[in-house]
């Protein structure tokens, strides 16, 4: 019998499959010559490579490390980026073009060279990655894409059919692509590293200040002097410079796990149109676990995320016989007006700190091309790849219409939540939230299971957007830039560095609800 009640149940495959983590949390100033803000992927790999260089290195995560971005990714290691190259190369030329392919394809290389060294137990497995289309206006893009993609030394073919009953047009196939358990990776990866990199967990950088070296400044109000600063904390919690706020633009997407009565065909895919739908197979002690992934929005846009779980789980029905779903989670992503995430030099006056951020939704090999382009600035000087993801790059204005058109929804959003009407009422059902005005202030009631209430003030500490509710995750989240706080007001994922004023004390609800109304 299918399980769809999972309702109220978000719960990541990689997390319940692996144990969690118990690195100590940064009790006193420190010294270092590299600190690495973000303790995922991206940061972990770069403090895999340049400890290897023999630098005194540092990883401050906020939470646990492989929580976040890197513990709710559908973990395709694939230079298949949806149909970038052709889009790359019509923009930029193929030289750029260039330098992303041989970049991807480097990290998938560099991944498994990494594996079969350590021997790491990751559940990794070779496999073709598919974009496809269903619809008859995309058949010139899949060939160009194929095409560009042959021409930059990309195993690519183009196919018209692949082994589900969905009726397609076309699809490019790259071969020598990859799928694996990313938190198996990464948590080996850190413990291979510990003892010649410090990790620290529940360790928040809230600040950086600047004397003849950087000071990261903790939540706990511990110091970290530095060097060099590397922010890979997906999106950088430092605002001062960069106008990172202006151009990265938060996503969502929704995946659902599930098994099924047929046996999976193998492949990754994903379709080249919206709404988007993606699909891989994981094996697990319980059988193969299909996972579907997509229905993608903009954080915080008052969607219907009960809603995205219920699409998802129907394109399912209609492929495969669902006996049992036993997961589901979402997850975000930063994108970039042109779709090239940053990876550099902060700004261009800041030749000591790094970031890597905008991944989209392709982190798996992006966070290795971080890792090698950031080593390479900080050994050599310069990177061969280090042109087409500079954070500074000019030629971004090719795509100036995206900048101005997700700047402009995050004006309307600042505005909207600052003006829209709120409820005349305050009737909050269990499990339920709404928002209202008390005392001159916006504020967010959420009633638990028990009939208790929760309340926090809406307005994003960030830069003052005010928050909407994610019925489907229970969370407080930001329309603007992508915070996310859980209903007691915690930070789930910045770039907020501070949490919600909360309260939940039965007087003092009792008795602003009695003045108010």
């Amino acid at each position: 019998m299918v399980n769809d009640n999972i309702k109220n149940k978000s719960q990541s495959y990689w997390l319940s499959s692996t144990p969690t983590t118990n690195y100590l949390t940064l009790d006193k100033d420190i010294d270092v010559d590299i600190v690495i803000v973000g303790g995922g992927l991206a940061g972990i790999s770069c403090a895999y490579l340049l400890q290897k260089e023999g630098y005194k290195i540092t990883v401050l995560e906020a939470d646990r490390i492989c929580q976040g971005a890197t513990a709710h990714t559908t973990a395709k290691i694939a230079s298949q980026h949806g149909l970038i190259y052709s889009k790359i190369k019509t923009q930029l030329g193929k030289e750029m073009a260039k330098q992303y392919a041989e970049a991807n394809e480097t990290a998938i290389s560099e991944i498994k060279k990494i594996i079969d060294e350590h021997q790491i137990d990751c559940d990794y497995i070779s496999q073709p990655a598919f974009v496809y289309t269903a619809q008859e206006k995309y058949i010139k893009q899949i060939e160009e894409e194929t095409k560009t993609a042959q021409e930059l030394g990309i195993k690519a073919s183009y196919v018209e059919e692949i082994p589900f009953p969905i009726p397609i047009y076309a699809a490019v196939r790259f071969d020598n692509q990859a799928q694996f358990h990313p938190r198996k990776y990464v948590l080996s990866l850190a413990n291979i590293i510990q003892n010649n990199v410090h990790i620290f967990e529940n360790t928040r950088a809230v600040n950086i200040e600047e004397d003849d070296r950087y000071v990261i400044i903790t939540e706990q109000g511990k110091k970290v002097r530095a060097e060099k600063v590397i922010i890979a904390s997906q999106y950088p919690f430092y605002n001062k410079k960069g106008m990172y706020f202006s151009r990265l633009y938060p996503k969502r997407s929704y995946i659902v796990g599930f098994y099924a009565k047929e046996k999976y065909p193998g492949g990754m895919y994903i379709n080249s149109e919206d709404p988007t739908r993606s699909l891989r197979s994981q094996q697990t002690n319980k059988g193969e676990l299909v996972l579907v992934v997509g229905s993608n929005h903009t954080t915080g846009q008052k969607e219907d995320t009960e809603k995205r779980y219920e699409e998802l789980i129907n394109f399912a029905k209609d492929i495969f016989t669902v006996e049992d779903i036993p997961y589901r989670w979402s997850t975000q992503d930063y994108d970039t007006p042109d779709g090239i995430p940053y990876i550099g030099h902060f700004t261009s006056d800041t030749p000591n700190m790094y970031v890597a951020t905008g991944f989209q939704k392709w982190g798996m090999t992006n966070s290795m091309v971080a890792a090698m382009i950031i080593r390479d600035m900080i050994v050599e000087g310069k990177s061969k790849w280090q042109d087409i993801y500079n954070p500074s790059r000019k030629n971004i204005i090719s795509s100036a219409k995206n900048f101005i058109i997700e700047n402009l929804k995050v004006a309307e959003n600042l505005l909207e939540g600052k003006l829209s009407p709120l409820p005349d009422d305050i009737d909050v059902k269990p499990t339920e939230a709404k928002v209202a005005k008390i005392k001159g202030e916006r504020i967010g009631i959420y009633r638990d299971e028990e009939g208790e209430y929760h309340l926090v003030n809406t307005t994003c500490p960030h830069m003052g957007c005010e928050l909407n509710w994610n019925p489907a995750e229970k969370s407080w989240d930001c329309p603007c830039h992508g915070s996310r706080f859980t209903y007691k007001g915690e930070i789930i994922e910045g770039p907020a560095v501070k949490s919600l004023r909360f309260s939940n004390d039965v007087n003092t609800i009792e008795k602003l609800l009695k003045d108010d109304y």
